[in-house]
């Protein structure tokens, strides 16, 4: 009688074929949970393949090191990154698996799922025109974080507003501005993306100076200046490369201007720029070289 009343021979619901439906899916949820898990730790060990002009950069020193964590090569990006991936890839599977376990019991206890369907249907017809936006912040998510458009930690303007990523999750991502103010855009909404903190930044400096002094002397006080620097700590982990003093810039009433080009790491163009127009006057002063404002000074002088 038990065996008869567990496989429902005598017409009623199957105890044991609702006992199997609902172990299968624990079991084919476990399966495809690990084949995510070990993907992941695929995707956390593989190296990338590199171009030759990365190649480069991958036997390169300091700036090397910084250029692999802006483009994302870096070991820890990538591995959140794939960390990311699959949490959604588990979520998604135990939504679909549990789902079609669901219907597959109420079909066994005999519940008719055609007009439930047909409701379902006319319900989700509703749903995503109410939650069309929704919809398309998510699959904004899902590809910002697969194309790794920007991280946690990233400087980026939205377009709307520019600032440090604070967290990224698939509906919106939340950012800090440099007045401290903290922005939620949702990811639907972003339809531009600049990156500051992948691959390098450039500070541009211009040093006035008066248009009397002899230009060799002023270079070749630059040129010391940012050899100096690139030496020097914490400038020598900000700096790419050596500094160029690219030459006299432009030549203006009494004023000629030199300028000086780094190529820096993300975001460190602004202290590297103030940095040499410290150094820059500093050492100008002390070589004796004139500013534009002495020039003018002097000339009246000498009229007087």
């Amino acid at each position: 009688m038990s065996w008869d009343w567990l496989t429902g021979s005598g017409g009623g619901p199957r105890p044991l074929m609702l006992i199997g439906v609902v172990l299968g899916a624990v079991v084919v949820r476990w399966v495809i949970h690990r084949l995510i898990r070990r993907a992941v730790r695929a995707m956390e060990s593989r190296q990338p393949r590199l171009q030759p002009s990365a190649s480069r950069v991958g036997r390169a020193g300091r700036a090397g090191r910084v250029l692999r964590q802006a483009a994302g090569l870096d070991h820890e990006r990538r591995r959140q990154r794939a960390a990311t991936m699959g949490s959604i890839l588990r979520s998604i599977t135990t939504i679909v698996v549990f789902t079609i376990a669901a219907l597959t019991l109420l079909a066994e206890l005999g519940v008719p799922l055609a007009p439930l369907m047909a409701s379902a249907g006319v319900g989700g017809v509703a749903i995503g025109f109410g939650a069309q936006s929704l919809v398309k912040d998510f699959l904004s998510g899902v590809f910002m974080i697969l194309e790794d458009q920007y991280g946690v930690g990233d400087v980026i303007d939205t377009g709307e507003a520019i600032g440090t990523v604070e967290e990224v999750s698939l509906r919106v991502t939340r950012l800090r501005d440099a007045n401290g103010v903290v922005w939620y855009i949702r990811n639907g909404e972003i339809v531009r993306i600049g990156n500051r903190s992948q691959g390098w930044s450039t500070a541009l400096v211009d040093i006035p100076v008066a248009y009397d002094q002899p230009v060799e002397k002023v270079l070749s006080v630059l040129r010391e200046v940012v050899a100096t620097l690139d030496h020097e700590q914490p400038w020598e982990d900000r700096l790419l490369d050596t500094p160029e003093v690219a030459g006299v810039e432009s030549v203006t009433g009494g004023v000629m201007t030199v300028r000086i080009m780094a190529r820096c790491a993300p975001n460190e163009n602004f202290s590297v720029s103030r940095e040499l127009r410290e150094r820059s006057k500093v050492a100008l002063d002390e070589a004796g070289i004139r500013g534009p404002g002495f020039a003018a000074h002097g000339a009246e002088a000498a009229v007087l």
